[in-house]
């Protein structure tokens, strides 16, 4: 006989519910050991249902309030305003942390310079071996391939320099590609270098006329030589001629006068003090100390189809740059990453440039052991202020939320969180201080800072 009996009323799971206790139950309606889901097809929901629930009751702590909220708006517009803050998809990869990887074999391209120490020397040192992944470094010969093949996904994961995955989210130069900053691969790290011929012109204001040699537009090479010179009284549009130049061919490009000078990468700047092309007239940190250069990213996509492989990239670099900050490991990883496969130079310039012991060309040998370094922080005032630098010479056009793009290309808080779950030392919050050539940045004011400076792109 069939029961007829009424049966119990299945209710629709909602993670917002206000009485809700915080990981006791799974969007499958079960009750798991734990607050643990009780199958994989359960734990991606679960996962975003518990981080979004706490995030909730973080914001709105008092029960009476969060009801009234939740009431006043719904859960779906709960959802979409979280997620248009925070990203959620990265911080799933951080509560997933050690789930089993959803790809192994992994794509990485790089260019041969030493601002990717880490992402390189994790590679020759066993860093994503041992977090299950089989990673292959493909060597690239300039930016604009390198963002080509993040955008037709040859590559799952990339060296960037730190100016580029917000151009690419935003469409800038190449069809839009929402990218993604995990870490900041070095800061400093640059130099303005000369040819040997120029010994005599060490003040900017004689390099009226004089061809430099950039990396890539969007790259804080570019915007530091812009603001240097324009410091220095020169418009850098119509008193110099400034080329995008592969780093590879900066040297060459030096020694044979086709360039009279270049703000590149090292460990370009050294080699040409080496081949006897050119000498080091400023490193970059005497611009701004501490400044960003190149980062780690990858596809918004990729984070939220691989958030666990994301995340064990994520350990395997910041383990990296952990170890590429202690001053002592320099000359170990010089050796490692030195070779044809990965920079393809002598130990001995990769050497002098990481350990800041350096021939300068002019005579000296000089002893700056910060002449770069490795904290992997993505802070946001460093992108709002190239965001800003992208406005003052042209790149960027009409109203910008700097803000806004800042917090969803720079992932800062999944940084913070995966280094204190690696046991990392908490990052230097004076990073976020920025101070360009003795002049204080305040990142809450950008649209003044732009509008500030006397030379710039006319609106």
């Amino acid at each position: 006989m069939r029961d007829t009996s009424r049966r119990p009323e299945t209710k629709r799971f909602d993670p917002y519910a206000a009485d809700r206790p915080l990981g006791l139950r799974c969007r499958c309606g079960s009750v798991h050991e734990d607050g643990a889901a009780a199958s994989p097809q359960c734990t991606e929901g679960y996962t975003r249902d518990f981080i979004e629930a706490a995030l909730v009751k973080a914001l709105l702590p008092e029960e009476r309030l969060r009801r009234r909220f939740l009431q006043a708006v719904g859960s779906g517009t709960a959802r979409a305003a979280i997620a248009s803050l925070l990203p959620m998809s990265a911080l799933e990869a951080m509560a997933q942390d050690k789930a089993p990887l959803e790809k192994k074999d992994l794509q990485i391209g790089f260019i041969a310079i030493t601002c990717a120490t880490p992402l390189i020397m994790a590679h020759p040192l066993g860093m994503y071996q041992r977090e299950g992944l089989n990673v292959q470094l493909n060597k690239t010969a300039g930016w604009a391939l390198i963002r080509d093949k993040m955008i037709n996904r040859e590559h799952d994961a990339s060296h960037f320099l730190s100016p580029m995955p917000l151009a690419m989210s935003m469409g800038l130069g190449s069809t839009r590609a929402p990218t993604s900053v995990a870490t900041i691969q070095n800061v400093n790290g640059q130099a303005i270098t000369l040819h040997v011929k120029h010994k005599d012109k060490r003040d900017p204001k004689q390099w009226k006329g004089m061809k430099f040699a950039v990396p890539f537009e969007y790259s804080m090479h570019n915007f530091l030589l812009r603001y240097y010179v324009a410091e220095h009284g020169l418009d850098p549009d119509r008193d110099l001629q400034i080329r995008v130049t592969p780093p590879a061919e900066m040297v060459a490009n030096l020694h044979a006068g086709n360039i009279d000078g270049f703000l590149g990468p090292d460990p370009f700047n050294q080699r040409a003090v080496y081949d006897g092309a050119g000498f080091i007239h400023l490193l970059s940190k005497e611009i701004w100390d501490g400044h960003p250069c190149c980062a780690f990213g990858v596809s918004e996509e990729f984070i939220r189809s691989h958030p666990n492989t994301f995340a064990a990239l994520y350990r395997s670099v910041l383990n990296a740059a952990a170890m590429a900050r202690d001053p002592s490991n320099r000359e170990e990883i010089a050796r490692a990453i030195s070779p044809s496969a990965y920079l393809n130079q002598p130990e001995t310039v990769v050497r002098q440039v990481l350990t800041g012991r350096f021939a300068d060309g002019l005579g000296s040998v000089r002893n700056v052991p910060d002449r770069t370094d490795f904290d992997p922080m993505p802070w946001q005032a460093m992108a709002v202020w190239m965001l800003t630098q992208m406005k003052r010479w042209g790149y960027l056009k009409g109203e910008v939320n700097y803000r806004q793009i800042a917090e969803k290309v720079f992932l800062l808080t999944d940084a913070r969180r995966q280094m204190k779950l690696l046991d990392q030392a908490e990052p230097d919050e004076r990073r976020q201080q920025i101070r360009v050539m003795g002049r204080d940045f305040d990142p809450a004011r950008p649209e003044e800072y732009v509008k500030s400076f006397a030379i710039r792109k006319a609106a």
